[in-house]
């Protein structure tokens, strides 16, 4: 196997947690948690874990700016701008929307990390500023590195495929592997480690704001991108690919009482924060499969708990999460 650049700053192995009272109440399988909430890096998240390949790969090309794009509360640009400012790295964020009265949650951390805030109105010229500020800031004369929405590259790719294994050394048995899937990236991490590093298992993205036909496209072609950084592509098809969009259709971050009730629940029976956009409707959508009799009683569900915590202290959010 190719040996990847990679920095470590993340706290890693994350642990693996039962949550015995939230699966006795749901009368469903046994359900572990896998604590990527604890990645240690600016409050943790699924992220830092794309980050450790990715800033390894801007340093190496030379870079001196990360730049990235999300929306207004993004978890992953949050961790991009505190990867840049760990790694003596400049950071421009584009966020879509408009500038608060009052930054809060991960808002208030990207300033705090020292992010230039670039924002756009539209969601739909959100890609395109993102190239025109690139393209400024190589006119300035700095040399910025473009980490893709989500930190979805084939490089990213690599923090979930060695995800897989660090799970696997941890000496745990799960017959699902079930997370909040978007932009690819770590979905198609997990497919390329369970091909990889041998897990048995089933691998489950339950889509935040995508169709399974892009999804099951996107990973496959991702994940057979990212295996040639190990050694001999392996190609991976649609059909290597399971997820649902059965959870979406409210739309991108839209509380339904889908995400209502998981955060609650997590938070009831277990003492653990879930965010309400991605692990918020990804929860939500495995207890909706419990209570459909989907996993066997006696199987064992592993929840990949990918972090975003501070979007619960986003305005937006707090009223809907109230009782």
């Amino acid at each position: 196997m190719n040996a990847v650049p990679r920095i470590r700053f993340a706290h890693l192995p994350t642990p693996i947690e039962a949550l015995p009272r939230l699966s006795a109440h749901l009368g469903g399988p046994r359900l572990l948690i896998k604590r990527d909430d604890q990645t240690g890096l600016a409050l943790g998240g699924n992220k830092t874990r794309k980050l450790e390949f990715l800033v390894a790969e801007a340093i190496e090309e030379g870079a001196d700016t990360l730049i990235t794009a999300g929306a207004a509360q993004s978890n992953h640009c949050r961790q991009t701008a505190a990867a840049a400012a760990k790694n003596g790295l400049d950071c421009t964020l584009v966020l879509n929307g408009q500038p608060p009265a009052q930054l809060s949650a991960n808002l208030l951390l990207d300033t705090l990390f020292g992010a230039q805030i670039v924002w756009v109105a539209e969601r739909a010229d959100r890609e395109r500023v993102q190239m025109e500020t690139f393209e400024q800031l190589k006119a300035q004369g700095r040399k910025p590195y473009f980490v893709p929405y989500g930190g979805s590259s084939p490089t990213g790719a690599m923090g979930y495929a060695f995800a897989v294994e660090e799970f696997m050394n941890q000496g745990v048995d799960a017959d699902w592997m079930v997370f909040g899937t978007s932009s690819g990236g770590t979905h198609a991490g997990l497919v390329l480690g369970q091909r990889v590093f041998g897990y048995k298992g089933q691998v489950l993205g339950i889509s935040i704001d995508e169709s399974e036909e892009w999804l099951k496209a996107r990973v496959s072609e991702l994940a057979s991108e990212a295996s040639e950084k190990l050694g001999a592509r392996i190609q991976f098809g649609p059909q290597d690919v399971l997820a649902s969009e059965a959870y979406c259709q409210a739309g991108y971050g839209v509380l339904t009482e889908n995400e209502r009730e998981a955060v609650k629940l997590f938070a009831k029976f277990e003492g653990v924060l879930l965010d309400p956009v991605y692990t918020g409707r990804a929860a939500g959508g495995m207890i909706d499969l419990i209570r459909k009799g989907f996993f066997k009683k006696d199987e064992t569900v592993l929840f990949w708990n990918t972090g975003g915590q501070p979007a619960l202290f986003a305005e937006k959010y707090q009223a809907h999460l109230l009782p």
